[in-house]
């Protein structure tokens, strides 16, 4: 199936404006023609992207870090993951200086398990989901010290399984942490048979423009 594959597609942009900038993204406001439509408004979050890491111990478990998110009023079980906000920064860089200041970990062993658009019909966010492997603690004196709501953060293993009934039961709701559960799982049940692992070299292409990238063309 190798012909079933998302298209970069750039309309023609008749009009784009900021409506408003806030603190860590800008909500845009852009007409723009498609072959079968003309005249189109839409209201976009042009967000600069994410990079998550699902953290896998010598015990098959997953890392998972319960935070508070003020949107959805609750504290939500969610994987290491932070944005891409510093210009230039490698995807990979992020993901490892996020999973360090995160969970006072690092890893000898990286591939990626997957790229996602969040929010497709509203946020230029897209984010790119690592597997961590072989993993070790950060030394004391180096952890990071976390503030707001990271000051809060609950850390537990998890095992795959108990992760999966989780989130059937509707307990663990954020998108990422699903999306991390169900590849991590199939990781573990490809390994355990013998067969190919489906996952990527750290430095295979992000195919769809990222928010980013967006950003940076919007300016140019």
């Amino acid at each position: 199936m190798s012909d079933l594959h998302d298209v970069p597609f750039t309309p023609e942009i008749t009009a784009s404006d900021e409506v408003y900038r806030g603190a860590v993204w800008t909500i845009r406001r852009e007409t723009f023609d498609l072959p079968e439509a003309t005249g189109l408004v839409r209201d976009l979050m042009a967000h600069t992207g994410a990079v998550a890491v699902a953290c896998l111990n010598e015990a098959g478990e997953i890392l998972l870090v319960q935070q508070y998110r003020h949107p959805v009023r609750a504290r939500l079980w969610e994987v290491p993951a932070g944005l891409l906000d510093i210009p230039g920064e490698d995807p990979l860089t992020a993901a490892k200086r996020e999973l360090a200041e995160e969970a006072d970990l690092t890893a000898a062993r990286w591939e990626v398990l997957s790229d996602s658009a969040l929010s497709p019909g509203g946020s230029s966010e897209t984010i790119r989901l690592y597997l961590a492997r072989d993993l070790a603690e950060v030394p004391a004196a180096d952890q990071h010290a976390r503030s707001d709501e990271e000051a809060g953060f609950v850390y537990r293993w998890v095992s795959v399984p108990e992760a999966l009934d989780a989130i059937a039961a509707g307990r663990i709701t954020n998108s990422v942490a699903q999306l991390a559960v169900l590849q991590v799982s199939n990781v573990l049940a490809a390994e355990a048979a013998g067969r190919p692992v489906r996952t990527r070299p750290v430095d295979a292409p992000r195919l769809l423009v990222d928010g980013r990238d967006a950003a940076d063309d919007t300016d140019a």
